[in-house]
């Protein structure tokens, strides 16, 4: 498992004792504000080739957040 996928899972469960949609709205709110758009794009890229481990409230947060502007 990745480290992005690892880091995404535990921001998920720490916001587990919240409803599911609050819990992948808060670890979406988390994601948004402390990681970069590079670990946003590789996170994204991971979920496209299958997203292999990553827990299901992270793969929706992921989901709900917009495309990360990265540098070239």
């Amino acid at each position: 498992m990745s480290t992005l996928v690892r880091m995404a899972n535990q921001i998920a469960i720490a916001f587990r004792q919240e409803p599911p949609e609050k819990a992948a709205a808060d670890t979406a709110e988390h994601i948004r504000l402390y990681w970069t758009g590079k670990m946003r794009a590789d996170l994204l890229a991971h979920m496209a080739a299958g997203g292999g481990g990553l827990d299901a409230a992270a793969a929706q947060a992921m989901r709900s957040l917009p495309p990360p502007k990265t540098r070239v």
